[in-house]
């Protein structure tokens, strides 16, 4: 997988539309700037297929410093951005994944077709 930046981002969409680099950084930023603007505020950002960003609170916990787990240490409560994948984005990144086949004991007479390894 890769990573892809905002750099990247502008590029690709820029040669795909046929737009200029610099009128695609500023939407792309604008629109950046908006959803900070609207989160920090509490509102919630719904995109139909994509999905929603909106502010939860975290509660207040306990954890352990790995180096001293006899001493705990209080994480205070926050606010933090919660993304929700849409329908149609969950139906995309979702892979079906395979239970792993066992491997043929060693002293099994009838060993698994090619086919099926």
């Amino acid at each position: 997988m890769a990573t892809i930046t905002k750099k990247k981002l502008i590029q690709v969409i820029s040669q795909e539309l046929g737009l200029h680099p610099n009128d695609v950084r500023n939407v792309i930023q604008s629109f950046l700037d908006r959803m900070t603007d609207y989160l920090s505020h509490g509102d919630r950002l719904e995109f139909r297929d994509f999905g929603v960003f909106e502010i939860v609170l975290r509660k207040q916990k306990i954890g352990r410093n790995p180096k001293n787990a006899a001493v705990p240490i209080i994480i205070p409560a926050r606010q933090a951005v919660k993304f929700t994948a849409g329908k149609k984005m969950k139906k995309l990144i979702e892979k079906k994944v395979e239970s792993p086949r066992m491997p043929a004991s060693e002293g099994h007479a009838h060993p698994r077709p090619a086919s099926e390894i």
